[in-house]
């Protein structure tokens, strides 16, 4: 029981799972930065790819960020993982589609 009566929460294995799918997002971002980067290297694209690439690059920091504090926050306390603030949710999804649109503005 804990302090407010309730049963003690049990939460399986959906810390591990949250990590895992942290760990996937984090992986098909870095492969859409790594294409759109090699995309502009190998297109010879002009001064706009390359405002583009740095673009993608930056997004993919950001999000690397976002994710690192996220999953060592739940690989440090497990039993009980923190909560995710509205910021850094905000910032992953904002994050997400900005790599998008870039990557997608390159290879177009």
């Amino acid at each position: 029981m804990t302090e407010t009566g309730g049963p003690a929460r049990d939460p399986g294995l959906q810390p591990a799972r949250t990590r895992l799918a942290w760990r996937r997002t984090t992986l098909s971002c870095t492969v859409a930065a790594v294409l759109g980067v090699k995309t502009v290297l190998h297109g010879g694209a002009g001064p706009l790819g390359i405002v583009a690439a740095a673009l993608c690059l930056a997004v993919w920091l950001g999000f690397l960020g976002v994710a690192h504090r996220r999953i060592t926050g739940l690989a440090l306390n497990e039993a009980a993982p923190p909560l995710m603030s509205r910021r850094s949710a905000a910032t992953a999804a904002l994050c997400t589609v900005a790599l998008a649109v870039f990557a997608a503005a390159l290879v177009v």
